[in-house]
């Protein structure tokens, strides 16, 4: 098997490559780039000309942007992270799509004011803000979520590895996920899965 190469750190949005990547026991070598350094690594503007992380090397394939290297990765090692038909796959597109639109720029506000920034830079009206605007879209997803344990076809799949590497940030942030309770069982379940634990430990140390 080829050994996939992932240019990045756990602590960016390189994490969801390495828990696709843990789940599907893949065999991997991280190459850490920090984002502050992105831009002028040689290496890794031959792999994403944008210079930015995370980027893959998959054999004679490279690739960048997170949610399709998840895509492709479950598409091409099959099993049941991967769609079992067409309709799953659309749902599964757009899950993905819907989190990096609805949820990504305001959690990531959140994550600033709350964790990323220093003290003195914190604003928390900042984070309160970017929680109010998840509320629309965690609503969504409380709806979905409240009759069923995952997003697609009654299992884990890369859709909800996808969303919830993003909503990791709001447990990250101590956001109060009580209003939307559903949203907060499947956020531990999704991140009590071994392969989430193996990349958040990878988090931890790095």
């Amino acid at each position: 098997m080829t050994r996939l190469r992932i240019y990045g750190v756990p602590r960016s949005r390189a994490f969801r490559t390495l828990w696709m990547a843990e789940e599907l026991g893949l065999p991997f070598e991280l190459v850490p780039i920090h984002q502050r350094d992105a831009a002028g690594d040689a290496a890794l503007r031959r792999v994403n000309p944008n210079g930015r992380i995370p980027a893959i090397e998959d054999g004679d394939v490279t690739l960048w942007e997170s949610m399709a290297i998840n895509l492709y990765l479950a598409r091409k090692h099959g099993g049941p992270l991967a769609a079992a038909d067409l309709v799953e796959d659309g749902r599964i597109l757009q899950w993905s799509f819907w989190a990096a639109t609805e949820c990504e720029a305001p959690a990531l506000r959140l994550l600033r004011h709350r964790f990323l920034l220093p003290e003195a830079d914190r604003r928390e009206e900042e984070a309160t803000a970017g929680l109010r605007a998840l509320a629309r879209p965690l609503e969504v997803l409380e709806g979905e979520l409240a009759t069923r344990e995952h997003l697609v076809g009654g299992r884990f799949t890369v859709a909800d590895l996808n969303v919830a590497s993003i909503l990791v940030w709001l447990r990250t942030a101590k956001a109060d996920l009580r209003p939307w309770p559903a949203v907060g069982g499947w956020l531990g379940r999704c991140l009590r899965r071994p392969a989430a634990r193996r990349a958040i430990a990878l988090q931890a140390a790095g």
